[in-house]
């Protein structure tokens, strides 16, 4: 009994291991939870970091995953178990002082021992014993390890006499690193308390940083933006892919009963031979409006970006940006030369969105799209509204989106917001959605399977 309790423990924890990473998005088999099994059975616990790595190269499938793969090991998979109070005051100079010795050594192990240090002196909060939870936030706005970075880079230049090899910019870097190595090593300790106190399972799903294609877009930060657009190629392929297959299965079109009947005859009535009535799908034209203003922005430019990535599956792209007035930007989005870093920038640099005041005017820029740019749209014209469809308190302007859809042959508004706010404030998305289909589309994995499934063969 007693030899079977601790493998019984460590299945739990592999079991649960599993569970958190697919309600994070990662796709795991129940091949892929016995293999990871066996990886367990053969490598053992004795070395942390090689188990880490053995599970890694079993249950992902991108480098994308890796960040929150990481995360969610440290939680069931933790260097240390308990919580060990210290009862003295923690000497914050004093561990400033170590930290920044051990950031100039370049000394992990150290690092990792002073972020336990750090937790358990300024983490911690609440007046239980042994504290009611633990922030990582807390903690490294009490140690500022930041600031450390002067006094690093002068303990290094001393040791390495001047730091050859090194110049300024790229030890400052060096160090800039190192300083994030320890900012994780304190997340993952104080993620590791809270887990042992809270239930492991419920921080693995709420504590972790999930996969960028399921960040929303109206939240992403800078930094989980420019992570996103780095997907915008894999993610193309994987659509043009998926939209070949579909104009494959399209062109062998469907079967001609009258004729199989036909010909039939010559084999006893039995249709050995269907006949189909084949059809050339003829590649669609597409038109992108995209309300580039504020918050919103991200998501478009995304959109946009993964749109010029699918350049090939299109006859024909036009892209009309706007915020109260709407400019052509298709010139702009260079086929194969996506810039996902200055695209936004750029055009609302050089185009012409906003008259007398700066904020979104979905009335005024439908109506100069209809008199300005009627020609964009045609029988085969598939058009993308992108946008949450706050107008400011202003004019909706429906007969020019009705007057659109009445020319194109589908039209479609994809809107970054919870399906739960439209219709609050100054939405207009219940009177939009009643004139086009309108669908929630608040990440990059929404935007796919929306795309993927919308778009005509």
């Amino acid at each position: 009994m007693s030899a079977s309790a601790p493998a019984t423990g460590v299945a739990e924890r592999l079991t649960g291991l599993v569970g958190a990473l697919r309600s994070h998005g990662v796709g795991i088999g129940t091949g892929e939870t016995l293999d990871a099994a066996r990886v367990v059975e053969v490598l053992g616990l004795a070395d942390r970091e090689l188990l880490r790595e053995g599970l890694a190269a079993t249950l992902l499938h991108s480098e994308g995953q890796r960040p929150v793969f990481d995360a969610v090991f440290d939680v069931y998979f933790p260097a240390r178990v308990g919580v060990h109070a210290t009862e003295a005051p923690a000497d914050r100079e004093g561990l400033r002082s170590r930290l920044a010795e051990a950031l100039a050594a370049n000394d992990e192990g150290l690092m990792a021992r002073l972020a336990v240090e750090a937790v358990d002196g300024f983490g911690g909060y609440g007046s239980s014993p042994g504290s009611d939870g633990w922030s990582s936030y807390q903690t490294l706005e009490r140690l500022r390890p930041q600031t450390l970075l002067a006094r690093v880079r002068d303990s290094i230049r001393a040791r390495e006499e001047g730091g050859a090899g090194f110049t300024d910019r790229l030890l400052e870097d060096e160090i800039r690193r190192r300083i994030e190595v320890f900012r994780g090593q304190v997340a993952t300790e104080a993620r590791r308390r809270v887990a042992e106190r809270r239930g492991r399972d419920e921080i693995a799903r709420r504590a972790v940083v999930t996969t960028a294609d399921r960040v929303d877009f109206l939240s992403a930060g800078r930094d989980r933006l420019a992570e996103l657009r780095r997907v915008v190629q894999p993610l193309a392929r994987k659509l043009a892919t998926r939209l070949a297959a579909r104009r494959r299965r399209a062109a062998r079109g469907t079967i001609d009963l009258r004729r199989t009947l036909r010909g039939s005859l010559s084999t006893g009535g039995v249709p050995i031979r269907p006949v189909l009535r084949r059809r050339r799908p003829v590649r669609p034209e597409l038109v992108l409006l995209c309300d580039v203003s504020g918050s919103v922005s991200g998501f478009s430019d995304f959109t946009m970006l993964l749109v010029q990535a699918l350049h090939d599956q299109f006859s024909k792209v036009r892209v009309f940006a706007f915020v109260n007035q709407i400019d052509e930007v298709s010139r702009m989005l260079v086929h194969g030369a996506a810039d996902p870093d200055a695209l936004g920038a750029r055009i609302r640099s050089e185009a012409a969105l906003t008259g007398w005041h700066g904020s979104s005017d979905y009335g005024v820029a439908f109506g100069e799209f209809t008199e300005r740019y009627g020609d964009a749209v045609g029988s085969r014209t598939t058009v993308f509204v992108l946008g949450d469809a706050r107008t400011n308190m202003a004019d909706p302007n429906l007969p020019a989106l009705r007057h659109i859809a009445e020319r194109a042959r589908c039209v479609y508004w994809l809107n970054p917001e919870p399906r739960s706010q439209w219709g609050t404030g100054d939405s207009a998305a219940p009177a939009y959605a009643d004139v086009i289909a309108m669908y929630e589309c608040r990440n990059a994995r929404q935007l796919s399977a929306l795309i993927a499934r919308l778009l005509p063969v």
